[in-house]
């Protein structure tokens, strides 16, 4: 077990210290516990690394912003550690902190593991309004449906301790560190670079995972140049608890034949010997008898992407379309942008440049202030349609309903009772609807 500064995460280690460390990253909601049935067996030949997301099962709540930040911290403990080079398996969540770390930190892996993972998990839309959720709410309701979008129906009813299981590590999981979670997979988005992952890879999914499934793991294998496909039947989203047998097999599998030796930055040689870890037979594991075979194919890999090159300044029009979608959503400025014709492109084109790329972007104000700001401007304008709008984006920047009340109450002092009033109408229906949990 470890102590935890706050560039660090909480961590465990399972299995033979001479051992090369395997790294197993855990889902959004979950702990390090979601691994233990695979535990025993990766733990017989691989130093075997847990780690737990800030504010998961009691780790202390410094929340991370986003998945490289969260990648850092990672190294940063492993560093503390003196581990250099690591096997690397993650769930969801986990799953992007190990693309992360296979774009950015190459030499770092050896060898990768995808469950339940995508190069952009959802829209960013649907994970802040999740974060909306929880800060109206508290967790209790995502807790609640946890299950339903983790298991399949029928593990759910046959295994009614493991189901309230999840849903107490959801239920204990620290709010702010929750939301911020949320706000890093909303950001996440690696499709045009995932053809620069170069470590050997398996993409693992599970086929009725209506989250991240087989459709979501082809887009990796097709990316990935050294990538194979496994789906598992019978399993949902959290396929390691669903399905630990068949997960341990493919995992023991995979890094026993696909661990790729180290490279010599001085020499620029890629290093001879082999496999750090005893063989195993290379033929596919077999299940158990409860469990029904594992479907591995391979994909032809897709042309490597190369990002665009940019010279001198950005274009504000770049920045501001991306700020537009983060504080607006992306449902809004699509529908926005398709029904700008020939007329109203060019207006829609200096929102986006001007408001979004030159006032929002700048880093003087955090966008709750700057919401505070834009909800009064509109009541005093009277402009109760982008009041809706805007009312919206305060909930996704970060202003509780509460803190939305007392604006439109300061608004009403200064702006005049009447403006108020047809405020405070547009604003309660607007967080009556955001605010309230979907079954």
């Amino acid at each position: 077990m470890s102590e935890t500064p706050m560039n660090t995460l909480q961590y465990r280690f399972d299995g033979p210290e001479d051992a090369p460390v395997l790294i197993l990253g855990p889902s959004l909601g979950t702990t390090w516990h979601m691994w233990d049935r695979q535990v025993p067996e990766l733990a017989q030949q691989w130093r075997v690394f847990r780690f737990d997301l800030p504010g998961h099962g009691g780790a202390p709540a410094h929340p991370a912003g986003s998945v490289p930040d969260l990648a850092e911290r990672l190294l940063v403990t492993l560093d503390g550690l003196g581990v250099q080079r690591f096997g690397y398996a993650g769930c969801a969540f986990g799953g992007a902190v190990g693309v992360e770390l296979a774009l950015r930190h190459p030499e770092r892996v050896a060898s990768l593991a995808l469950i339940a993972a995508s190069p952009r998990f959802g829209t960013a839309d649907e994970f802040r309004q999740r974060g909306v959720i929880v800060r109206t709410n508290g967790l209790d309701p995502i807790a609640r449906t946890s299950p339903d979008r983790w298991f399949t129906g029928g593990f759910a009813a046959a295994q009614p301790a493991i189901t309230e299981w999840a849903v107490q590590m959801v239920r204990t999981t620290d709010p702010g560190c929750y939301i911020a979670a949320c706000e890093a997979l909303a950001a996440f988005d690696v499709r045009a670079e995932i053809g620069l992952v170069g470590v050997p890879t398996l993409v693992l999914a599970g086929s009725d995972d209506q989250v991240t499934g087989p459709a979501e793991a082809r887009t990796l294998v097709a990316g990935i140049p050294d990538a194979r496909l496994a789906v598992v039947p019978g399993a949902s989203h959290l396929v390691p608890v669903e399905q630990p047998a068949a997960v341990t097999d493919l995992l023991v599998h995979h890094f026993s034949t696909a661990w790729q030796p180290a490279y010599d930055s001085v020499t620029g040689q890629t290093a001879v010997p082999g496999i750090p870890v005893r063989a195993v037979p290379t033929m596919p594991p077999q299940p158990l008898q409860s469990q029904q075979p594992v479907a591995l194919a391979e994909i032809a890999p897709a042309p490597v992407l190369q990002p665009p090159q940019v010279m001198g300044r950005p274009d504000p029009y770049d920045s501001g379309l991306k700020v537009r979608r983060e504080v607006l959503g992306d449902a809004h400025v699509d529908r926005a942008l398709s029904q700008a014709d020939d007329f109203a492109g060019h207006f829609q084109e200096f929102v986006t440049r001007y408001a979004w790329g030159e006032v929002w972007d700048r880093p003087g104000l955090d966008r709750r202030t700057r919401s505070c700001i834009t909800l009064t401007a509109l009541v005093a304008g009277g402009h109760l349609e982008e009041l809706a709008v805007h009312t919206r984006a305060a909930l996704r920047n970060g202003l509780t309903p509460d803190e939305i009340r007392e604006v439109l109450l300061q608004a009403a002092v200064y702006c005049g009772l009447p403006a108020a009033n047809g405020a405070f109408r547009v604003a309660q229906q607007v967080v009556l609807e955001e605010t309230t949990p979907t079954e």
